[in-house]
């Protein structure tokens, strides 16, 4: 049975009006964090980890799906239903903890900005408290729901300066296409080092501020039960986009700095500065790879230090239970609005930091991911599965299976590379 083009017509523009969160939310952990953490991975490993992208983005949509069903289905942002479900006091101490990560990722992204100024020439304390601060608070002060999600929705456009630098190194397509399926394990010496790394990918491709956001967004943008499905599409195109994007710079880093060296040791050729990515493509005589990698850096880290403060002010005013949306004026949501500017500006204030500490920010900030979302993918499941909050949108018998399969897939790597850190094994 043919659909009719008027049908399609009007399935397309069911779709386009609900495309946005799941795509934004995605894209936005390409960020300045995670572009290091990809840069080092490709630096130090080579194309050895690329196989790790896809049980990465099995991951994320997962995830991503359950919260995103929770806020269409129920309405409300995570950290509402956490505080509803659990109690204040849980919610108090899990805020606290996703202040502190997120604070941790809004000065990574700062870091980014400077970074891809200094490489583009321009000073960076302008750059920053001249123009970043002052056009974020705007925007979000200003702009509507609506308006604040175009933005975002065109500033995901300018992450394919990442595929083309990748073409324009002239990596070795042969061993991209079969270090991307078949996994590879650390020489003994590195397995300490491989999974911190392995924890970073995940905690930047799949970091907690995510679920929080997008389940606010879907929530305050007022999604229906009846687009659920075109709701669930917009889903898995940001994990997949986010991983084949995380994918190109990977392969650039692995050509042009790991593969330029004859594959030395992880670690020998370690990215310092996030400068040394764009620089190493100049040394090996690349002209327009440099600007367009500082480019994408810095787009990146400006769409992130916009949407992380944003989603760290929805889910503490959430859960603590003050007004929250961009949708209200300063006024009538103070507390979130403050919140946000005071992440702002703290974040900023990393321009400051020495230059040798930005990258170990930008990277460390990954690994705290890495370690706090166990701790969410567990409220999440336990709401999910719960038909008093979700009715007949509950998880099934096989969706909490998987749910629980892959909450217990993170918590074992996360304390697998704790021990191996504390014990110092190789």
């Amino acid at each position: 049975m043919k659909t009719s083009p008027q049908r399609l017509r009007r399935r397309l523009a069911v779709l386009l009006a609900v495309v946005g969160p799941g795509i934004i939310t995605a894209n936005v952990d390409n960020d300045a964090g995670g572009i290091t953490t990809y840069s080092i991975a490709g630096a130090d490993w080579g194309t050895a980890l690329l196989w790790s992208l896809l049980p990465i983005t099995v991951l994320l949509i997962v995830v991503q799906e359950m919260v995103n069903r929770m806020g269409i289905v129920t309405g409300k942002g995570l950290a509402d239903l956490i505080r509803e479900n659990f109690g204040v006091k849980a919610t108090f101490y899990l805020m606290a903890a996703l202040v502190v990560t997120n604070l941790g990722n809004v000065a990574a992204e700062f870091a980014g900005v400077t970074e891809a100024a200094r490489i583009l020439g321009w000073n960076p304390y302008f750059v920053i408290f001249g123009a970043s601060v002052p056009l974020l608070w705007v925007m979000v002060v200003k702009g509507s729901q609506r308006s604040v999600e175009r933005v975002f929705l065109v500033a995901c456009l300018f992450y394919l300066s990442y595929v083309v630098v990748a073409f324009l190194v002239k990596p070795d397509w042969g061993t991209v296409a079969r270090d991307a399926v078949v996994p590879s394990l650390p020489a003994p010496g590195y397995r300490t080092a491989w999974l911190l790394m392995l924890t970073g990918l995940v905690g930047t491709t799949v970091a907690p501020w995510m679920q929080f956001y997008q389940q606010a967004a879907v929530a305050e943008k007022g999604v229906k039960v009846e687009q659920l499905r075109y709701s669930t599409i917009d889903t898995v195109l940001g994990g997949v986009t986010v991983s084949v994007i995380a994918g190109f710079i990977i392969v650039a880093c692995a050509a042009k700095i790991h593969g330029a060296h004859g594959s030395p040791p992880p670690g020998t050729h370690n990215i310092t500065e996030a400068s040394q990515a764009a620089r190493a493509l100049a040394d090996l005589g690349e002209k327009v790879a440099p600007t367009l990698f500082a480019f994408g850096l810095l787009t990146a880290s400006l769409f992130a230090a916009s949407v992380l403060p944003l989603s760290t002010s929805f889910s503490v005013c959430e859960g603590m239970g003050f007004e929250t949306g961009v949708n209200k004026r300063v006024p009538e949501a103070p507390t979130f609005y403050a919140l946000y500017g005071l992440l702002l500006l703290a974040g900023a204030c990393v321009v400051f930091v020495p230059r040798q500490y930005l990258v170990r920010i930008m990277y460390w900030s990954q690994i705290l991911n890495g370690l706090v979302l166990p701790v969410v993918l567990l409220f999440i499941v336990r709401l999910v599965r719960d038909r008093r909050v979700m009715g007949r949108y509950a998880n099934g018998p096989v969706l909490h299976a998987t749910a629980w399969v892959v909450c217990g897939a993170v918590s074992l790597l996360t304390l697998v590379a704790i021990g191996s850190l504390v014990l110092g094994g190789g």
